[in-house]
């Protein structure tokens, strides 16, 4: 039996869903390990031996140590996807990398910016960020029209990067309900075998 892999996370870090997500369905045994972001655990010095930079998620391989999420979903997959999870050839590679640096760009500024302001408290311009984040889903619903996955017609890691995010943005006062491609993805993702979803919080459009 493999040792289980070590997910440094907090329930409520979409990031952090993101690997919970990817290890499950690859079916890896995985330990979660519960970071206080409230009492700010993310900067005791034993945290920060493992991520400098203090963020979760985290995990720990039998030692190998990974943290960032985006890396995390490019580390899983080469080490245990056999091939499922990020394409081998160049083009599909680069069209892999075009989604990871969407959900550092575009959906952690849009969708999940918005959804930070009602979970967490955060600061952003809550009509800027939701302004964004339609923007992107205009787009994305397009291209689902095209393809039932974001890079073709199997699941990557691309659509693991940003399903979080996306599907917790009526939390952040961001509705889904005219992107009729953009559900469906979603719905084909939480169908995969091995899905795991995210804990909710009753906030925003989600409230009552």
């Amino acid at each position: 039996m493999s040792r289980a892999i070590k997910l440094y996370r907090h329930p409520l870090s979409a990031h952090a869903h993101r690997v919970e997500l990817l290890l499950s369905l690859l079916g890896k045994p995985t330990e979660l390990v519960f970071v206080d972001l409230a009492k700010r655990a993310q900067n005791y010095p034993e945290f920060l031996a493992i991520n400098s930079f203090g963020q979760v998620p985290v995990i720990d391989d039998c030692g190998i140590i990974v943290s960032d999420s985006n890396a995390i979903l490019v580390y899983l997959a080469t080490m245990y996807g056999n091939g499922r999870w990020l394409p081998g050839y160049p083009l599909g590679m680069a069209r892999v990398q075009r989604w990871l640096s969407i959900a550092a760009g575009q959906i952690a500024y849009g969708p999940a910016a918005a959804r930070l302001i009602t979970v967490f408290g955060a600061r952003y311009n809550a009509d800027e960020v939701i302004s964004r984040a339609h923007s992107l889903f205009q787009i994305m619903d397009g291209e689902l029209a095209k393809t039932p996955f974001l890079v073709g017609d199997e699941p990557t890691i691309a659509d693991i990067a940003t399903y979080t995010s996306i599907a917790l943005a009526p939390e952040g006062n961001v509705s889904l309900e005219g992107y009729p491609n953009l559900r469906a993805w979603l719905a084909r993702i939480e169908a995969l075998p091995g899905f795991v979803p995210m804990q909710r919080s009753a906030v925003g459009l989600q409230a009552g």
